[in-house]
């Protein structure tokens, strides 16, 4: 883990060829936007490693994105790691959208488990009812990325995590 509890997921995303065709150039390095994933504890943005560096390869000032991921997520409580997708255009200016918190990390706090087993089949951690099941998976349906997924889905996807985890799904 690294220091803070803050993991980056660096990804670096290309404009399509009809954007590139709109913006009538032809030199890839100006119409590049770049696409940078992190999971940041709620209100604990600070521009230290790995945000800093994450952003201020691409020439964005850090400390605005933290001022501003700060702001949005004052109404949550700040342990909760809160995975954003950060888009910066080549003017370097940023967008950045927030998500919803990890499954996993909704599992185990439902249990009050540290983390899930490492052997799934043969280390159970809890058992997970239905009700618990449902609630994280309608959760999961504000995430914007998500929109327009049925619940039953969400659903499966929550008992497949839960079940990957050593969790058991009971009635």
């Amino acid at each position: 883990m690294l220091p803070g509890g803050l993991l980056p997921l660096l990804h670096l995303n290309e404009c399509s060829k009809s954007t590139q065709k709109e913006l009538g150039t032809n030199q890839m390095a100006t119409t590049k936007a770049s696409l940078v994933k992190l999971i940041v504890p709620a209100g604990k943005a600070a521009p230290t490693p790995p945000i800093g560096p994450a952003l201020g390869a691409r020439g964005v000032k850090s400390i605005d994105f933290c001022k501003e991921f700060n702001a949005r997520t004052v109404g949550y409580v700040p342990t909760v790691p809160i995975p954003c997708r950060v888009t910066v255009t080549p003017q370097r200016k940023f967008t950045f959208t927030i998500h919803t918190p990890p499954t996993s990390w909704l599992i185990c706090k439902t249990l009050d488990i540290e983390k899930g087993s490492s052997s799934a089949k043969h280390d159970i951690k809890g058992q997970l009812s239905l009700k618990h099941v449902y609630e994280i998976a309608n959760l999961k349906s504000t995430d914007p990325s998500l929109k327009g997924t049925d619940l039953k889905s969400l659903c499966k996807s929550v008992i497949g995590t839960a079940k990957s985890m050593g969790v058991q799904v009971v009635l």
